[in-house]
């Protein structure tokens, strides 16, 4: 919880000094009633009273400290439906995604995905595709169109090296392109990069470098590492023969680039576990944290345990605590 003026809390600090005054009243009282000449009289209504003589103020107590608390204006995240954004797929496309560890091959498991996330964002949601291999390229602008991305999707093909800093570089590009609403006034709406990639970066800029960009412009990425430490793939030796070679996923790199961006990394060593990230960062997108005024729940529960606290005090003594 948070507050909106925090500097009124300092008033918290009559609490202590409430408690005090009444436990200096009470001593008083119990001063004075020993001047009472019958003992009988006081004891049996001492025991009727107990405990219960001080209900009413300690829910003046209460109701003070609520009263207090509600001057600070306290707020609560809440999640709130997002209705626009822009979200680009950034793709890697390298040799590494022919690797078969992720059935059948780690670029079908990747397509595969990205039609679910296409399904699981909002109608309203531009979403874009690009995709990095030699060089980077885009395959689809952001659009509400997301026909045009299932297709767009299909027509991804393996592509030599990885240019991740490259893939990154365009994909916030089509994040920032603005939008004209009805009045014919260009804006940028909020925006996020999904990158999913299975190796190092082996061409173009330096994707730490482009992450750092991309935190400036407050456009968080996340990150996916598709395939496992198995991976491999079995080229051709020019005598026809083959050899293994490891392809496995650089997880240091997407990690930096998710927590340099404040997105998410997520770990995708399977088919199945990627189309669960892929639906989880749709969800996640579909929504966003707001803030919540909650100062009448706290004014009003204030308020009703005075209410109470003078009720309990005139039903036991006729008199207010």
């Amino acid at each position: 919880m948070t507050f909106r003026e925090p500097l009124l809390l300092l008033g918290l600090a009559l609490i202590p000094l409430a408690v005090l005054a009444y436990v200096v009243a009470q001593r008083r009282r119990r001063r004075f009633a020993v001047r009472y000449t019958n003992v009988d009289v006081l004891a049996s209504v001492a025991a009727r009273a107990g405990w219960a003589r001080h209900v009413p103020a300690l829910l003046a107590v209460l109701a003070l400290a609520a009263l207090l608390v509600a001057l600070g204006r306290p707020e609560r995240t809440v999640a709130a439906e997002q209705e626009e954004a822009t979200v680009v797929m950034v793709t890697d496309l390298s040799g590494s995604m022919f690797a078969t560890d992720v059935k059948p091959t780690r670029l079908a498991a990747a397509q595969a995905a990205g039609r679910e996330l296409v399904d699981e964002l909002p109608r309203g949601f531009r979403l874009g595709l690009v995709g990095f291999g030699t060089r980077a390229s885009q395959y689809v602008e952001p659009t509400t169109d997301k026909a045009r991305v299932r297709a767009g999707l299909q027509t991804l093909r393996f592509s030599g090296k990885s240019a991740m800093g490259d893939g990154l570089e365009l994909g916030l590009e089509a994040v920032r392109t603005p939008v004209t609403d009805e009045t014919g006034t260009p804006r940028r709406l909020p925006g996020a990069i999904v990158l999913l990639s299975d190796g190092a970066s082996t061409a173009g800029a330096d994707p730490i470098t482009v992450a750092e960009r991309a935190k400036r412009l407050r456009i968080p990425v996340y990150a996916v590492a598709l395939g496992t430490a198995r991976g491999y793939l079995e080229p051709k030796n020019p005598d026809g023969s083959t050899r293994r070679v490891p392809v496995p996923p650089d997880t240091a790199t997407l990690q930096e680039i998710a927590r340099e961006t404040r997105g998410r990394y997520y770990a995708a060593p399977d088919a199945q576990r990627l189309t669960e990230v892929f639906k989880a960062i749709g969800t996640r997108l579909s929504t966003r944290q707001e803030k919540q005024e909650v100062t009448a729940a706290f004014a009003g529960g204030g308020l009703a345990l005075l209410l109470v606290g003078m009720v309990a005090a005139m039903a036991r003594g006729g008199r207010l605590p």
